[in-house]
């Protein structure tokens, strides 16, 4: 099988299901391994849906070089034993561990089979390690104000942290199934916002892309310089919030106060637009509810300029203040190595030395006229996480400005009445203020949905911050979780 024998599209693309090469399950692991060995690829997606009386495994490769997604698949049977590919490619393996508990195939040499969501308390025994100076301290799965349920797990020699295990999976909501239960589009919709509230924005747009790839349609300039604008005002204000939560887990409350404060009118700005601080409702499939303004235009540079004055100031306050630097330099550090075996996604991936930002490398919506590109930092601590988030803030910035300043004209929109294609498969990548999203549709040959798969980039990072806690002291957990601050829903799905 050579590289042009495979399905290469673009992102956001719909195709006939019978384009997608079928191959064997050993030329399918070779090929995966043969693809993945080069690192400007990685593992988009990776998942198994009912076909016939068995399974299909589809496996989307992202080519950040080439700026296309790579896709192929090979049949099964429930039950069946293959040879793990994530023995060999770590970046896999919570891929087949999904796989395994989904639908019951069987990996042979999987490093570590574990649950992914399907965790039942008492019944699962985690790691452990003998000595009698190391000690356990369990975090969760209850935690103290409204953060939600996961169980962290940690070896420590004294204060020394040997070993974190995270175990998620005490909500598993079960929306991918909804995906396919649900017959209304609002209903979609809904639940595509729901995904992880603080990306309703970035979620919902993937959603959209994939279902209007799926009924043929293209949407107009307007409503794709809507949802850019949108989301970029979603990164806007997360980044802002996280940096002031990041000094407030090192006690430096002035940079609390003030980030907090600045998020503020950025999240109300939305509301003022759309009608929810978190742009729920903002993103619709074929059109854009809620018309831009020269109002709301004037009033959002008005806005950006009070925030850009002071956001700027703090920022350098926390950068050459020596209390905060003495915290965030040199702690929780995932390598280059670390980030591309574990084939991390976004700000973790970023900050290691990764060049990996969908925005840039398969842009979609109005990002392609932009020329974003990727903001990388090297050092892979905590303190590269929170200049990371500083630089995309001044990067959005430009963004935000660059859209105002060729804003279209919205004008009366008319709503597109049509379905979906029969035996389609669609998929589009979004790069959310965490990272990499992913969804995937798939329809039956009377155009219904037949699998519906999402991944957040929460999904691919959480490893990330296990190893970035190895070495450190356990009271640098907070902020080296902050520093990642990933989804607990998004991950259960």
């Amino acid at each position: 099988m050579t590289m042009t024998e495979l399905l290469h599209i673009s992102n956001g693309s719909c195709v006939n299901v019978a384009k997608i090469p079928l191959l064997s399950y050993d030329c399918f692991r070779a090929v995966t391994l043969e693809l993945l060995d080069v690192k400007t690829r990685h593992c988009a997606c990776y998942f198994a849906y009912p076909c016939g009386e068995g399974l299909r495994l589809v496996m989307c490769i992202a080519d950040d070089g080439q700026g296309d997604i790579i896709v192929y698949a090979c049949d099964a049977q429930k039950g069946e034993v293959l040879l793990s590919a994530a023995a060999q490619c770590l970046a896999l393996e919570r891929f087949e561990r999904e796989i395994h508990e989904n639908w019951g195939l069987e990996f042979e040499g999987h490093p570590w089979y574990k649950p992914v969501r399907d965790f039942l308390p008492g019944k699962y025994e985690f790691f452990q390690m003998e000595g009698e100076e190391l000690h356990e301290v369990g975090v969760g799965p209850v935690h103290a104000g409204v953060i939600e349920p996961g169980h962290f797990r940690f070896i420590c020699n004294g204060e020394d942290v040997l070993h974190l295990e995270i175990q998620l999976g005490w909500q598993h909501r079960g929306i991918e199934k909804l995906m396919l239960e649900k017959k209304r589009l609002i209903e979609r919709v809904l639940l595509s916002e729901g995904i992880a509230g603080d990306t309703s924005v970035s979620h919902s747009s993937a959603f959209a892309t994939v279902w209007e790839s799926l009924c043929g349609f293209r949407p107009g300039r307007e409503v794709l310089w809507a949802r850019t604008l949108a989301a970029e005002l979603e990164r806007l204000a997360n980044h802002t919030g996280d940096l002031g939560a990041i000094c407030g887990d090192v006690a430096y409350q002035l940079g609390a106060a003030v980030y907090g404060r600045l998020r503020t009118p950025i999240v109300n700005f939305s509301q003022r637009w759309c009608g929810n601080r978190l742009g729920k409702g903002n993103v619709r499939p074929f059109y854009s509810p809620y018309a831009f303004t020269e109002e709301l235009k004037t009033q959002l540079l008005s806005d950006l300029a009070a925030y850009e004055r002071d956001f700027l100031q703090m920022s350098d306050k926390i950068l050459y203040f020596p209390s905060v630097l003495s915290r965030l330099d040199r702690t929780g550090v995932v390598s280059l190595e670390q980030a591309e075996e574990i084939g991390a996604v976004g700000m973790a991936a970023k900050c290691a030395g990764v060049e990996r930002d969908i925005r840039s490398s398969h842009p979609y919506a109005a990002y392609p006229s932009l020329n974003v590109r990727p903001v990388v930092k090297t050092a892979g601590d905590v303190l590269a996480r929170t200049e990371l988030r500083i630089d995309e803030v001044k990067q959005s910035l430009g963004i935000i400005r660059a859209l105002l300043e060729d804003m279209p004209s919205f004008g009366r929109q008319e709503n597109f009445d049509g379905s979906p294609m029969a035996d389609s498969f669609a998929i589009s990548l979004v790069e959310g203020w965490r990272g990499e999203i992913c969804h995937i549709a798939i329809t039956a040959p009377d155009g219904s949905l037949i699998a519906y798969k999402i991944k957040d980039p929460s999904f691919h990072n959480w490893m990330a911050l296990a190893l970035a806690v190895r070495g450190n002291e356990i009271s640098d957990f907070p902020i080296c979780n902050k520093s990642f601050n990933l989804s607990y829903c998004a991950h259960d799905l």
